[in-house]
């Protein structure tokens, strides 16, 4: 649905809490019958995405989430998860192959969201991600194809 951080951080801004309703949301590309990235979640799944610790408590929560989780059944929520990335491999080819040294450059970007419902109207939101991802990462096995075996070796009965 969208081709950039930009895209996706566009159609969330469109989502005004207490006002969108699920149908507004499915015009917004936001409907997860048709966006296999969105995640239907319970009042129990919305609890753990807000107090996914035991040092947060319910005096830590928005109030909009607290009233939704309060209405227990009526509470339902959408977490959205988008990634678009290229990796890019460079570096010697036979030592890559071999797996000996593998060098990776990865680009693209992700955007997460999360939306709570209370009945059929969004009465919280909350987003995050990375615009613009650039890393660069290196996996060196020094023994290469042979570094698997290790654990091959210890099932073999009757070698050691």
């Amino acid at each position: 649905k969208w081709a950039s951080y930009e895209e996706a951080q566009a159609a969330f801004e469109k989502i005004v809490p207490h006002v969108t309703t699920v149908d507004d949301l499915a015009k917004l590309g936001f409907d997860p019958r048709h966006n296999p990235n969105i995640k239907i979640l319970t009042y129990l799944d919305v609890i753990q995405r807000f107090m996914h610790s035991q040092t947060i408590t319910k005096a830590d929560l928005p109030e909009d989430v607290l009233a939704c989780l309060e209405a227990k059944d009526c509470c339902k929520g959408y977490e959205l998860i988008v990634e678009s990335t290229k990796n890019q491999r460079y570096g010697n080819i036979p030592l890559d192959v071999l797996g000996f040294k593998k060098y990776t450059h990865v680009t693209g970007w992700s955007f997460r969201a999360i939306l709570v419902i209370q009945g059929d109207v969004v009465t919280y939101k909350l987003s995050s991600g990375e615009p613009k991802k650039d890393k660069f990462e290196k996996k060196t096995k020094p023994l290469g194809p042979l570094q698997e075996l290790d654990g091959l070796v210890n099932k073999i009965p009757g070698l050691f």
